[in-house]
């Protein structure tokens, strides 16, 4: 019912930035929280930053001051605004959505992933 399509990572060197990108498609009445997750290699997977308004959100400690995350109602989508990036956050991310559909259902839906490298 809902489709999630990430975009923006790649290779970036230390202190270098990206900005990473993830729509929602498909039988949306609403998005109550978005979100952002990565795993490192050999790592747990972890909550890095998470939205529910522009006036509530949550970082991991380790991006505060760093990273910043946003959201698109109009365009059903959430962005990471990654600054200062260091090579511990070397990981995949993904996006990950709590979704009301139009079918009044709900859906913890989950982007593909998206390969961020910061190395020199």
């Amino acid at each position: 019912q809902v489709q999630l399509v990430e975009s923006g990572g790649g290779l970036v060197q230390p202190g270098g930035s990206l900005r990473l990108s993830c729509a929602a498609s498909g039988s949306i009445f609403s998005i109550n929280v978005m979100g952002w997750y990565r795993q490192a290699p050999g790592k747990e997977r972890e909550l890095v930053a998470q939205i529910i308004s522009a006036s509530s959100t949550n970082y991991a400690d380790s991006v505060k001051g760093r990273f910043t995350i946003s959201r698109d109602n109009a365009k059903n989508a959430v962005y990471l605004q990654m600054n200062s990036l260091k090579p511990e956050d070397t990981a995949v991310y993904y996006c990950n959505l709590f979704v009301r559909t139009a079918s009044s259902t709900y859906l913890d839906v989950w982007g593909q992933g998206t390969l961020v490298t910061v190395s020199s």
